[in-house]
């Protein structure tokens, strides 16, 4: 089954050529593309990887605008396409309005919870992974002082700067962490321009280790620590390779195990946990970053890691009640 005609004005949808199967699953990309070298990206991979291990196609579709979200999820559905995942919270209304309307259609969202009877809700305990990156910046800073830069200022991301604040106090009790947000739309997450220069003022003020948690914009962030001679944290996918020997550490969400899962198993309806326990977070350490861990730094990580997953340290998720208990 395959479409060659785009299915809405602007959007374009790719039916990747593949082995006929009854029903071929669908991957929507969130605003900022496929190539985004962060959360959508990490999606598009695990896609990858289900057609590699089964020769399998499946129907994708980049987002340009929010007013596209209600029809592209019909038009998908009504194609056959199943299941059909979707990355990102801003799906949630939407999808919580088309569900019911088609019935025999599985559905996965990766970041927001929708309570229907054929939709499965996958989420990431991002607060967790980020508290590990807080640890590694607290080792690696030699000024006391760390930035956040988010994406879109909303709840979800709250989550990345609070479990990241927790674990740099935890470490650095006496430290500082400088937080700025892009903006408070969606374009917040594709404005690299904006993140190279909130990251810019972060270094004018003391930061030496600067987290991005902006999709997109997040590329910009990591270009100007490098070009300032500071280390920077990555973001959902291992970005790590953008600036070899710069980048301190990426926060992984296995984005990509998720839509992974989805396709290759289909959808079972209700929440989904991807925390650091099922090894759905984590910190990536690789030949591009390992000259910067220290053994004192490896040791703190492990140490956490152990903590979290055994139930010693709990971390608070700021999406419990909007709130951070460092801050």
């Amino acid at each position: 089954m395959s479409l060659t005609t785009s299915l809405l004005a602007g959007v374009a949808l790719t039916a990747l050529t593949g082995g006929m199967a009854l029903a071929e699953p669908a991957l929507i990309f969130d605003l900022g593309g496929k190539f985004d070298k962060s959360f959508n990206e990490a999606a598009f991979a695990g896609a990858q990887r289900w057609v590699e291990e089964t020769g399998g196609s499946y129907k994708e579709l980049e987002m340009q605008s929010e007013a596209q979200r209600e029809q592209a999820l019909r038009r998908l559905a009504e194609t056959g396409a199943n299941p059909i995942v979707m990355t990102g919270f801003a799906f949630g209304d939407v999808l919580n309005q088309v569900a019911p309307d088609y019935p025999d259609t599985q559905f996965a969202i990766i970041d927001m919870v929708v309570e229907q009877p054929n939709v499965q809700s996958v989420v990431f305990t991002e607060e967790q992974g980020s508290y590990l990156a807080g640890i590694m910046a607290a080792q690696a800073s030699k000024s006391g002082t760390v930035g956040f830069i988010g994406g879109m200022d909303i709840p979800l991301i709250h989550k990345f700067e609070c479990g990241f604040a927790q674990g740099f106090k935890a470490a650095k009790p006496d430290g500082r962490v400088l937080i700025n947000y892009t903006g408070t739309t969606p374009a917040a997450w594709n404005d690299p321009v904006k993140g190279g220069e909130l990251a810019k003022a972060q270094i004018s003020q003391g930061a030496d280790v600067i987290y991005a948690a902006a999709g997109g914009t997040g590329i910009g962030v990591l270009q100007a620590a490098a070009d300032g001679g500071i280390l920077s944290i990555g973001v959902d996918s291992n970005q790590n390779h953008l600036h070899p020997g710069k980048v301190l550490t990426s926060m992984v969400k296995r984005v990509d195990n998720a839509v992974y899962d989805a396709f290759k198993n289909g959808v079972q309806p209700g929440v989904k946990v991807m925390d650091l326990k099922a090894e759905g977070v984590d910190v990536a350490i690789d030949d591009n970053n390992k000259a910067l861990i220290t053994p004192e730094m490896q040791a703190a990580v492990d140490e956490a890691r152990a903590g979290i997953t055994g139930g010693q340290i709990a971390v608070h998720d700021y999406m419990t009640d909007n709130a951070c208990p460092v801050q």
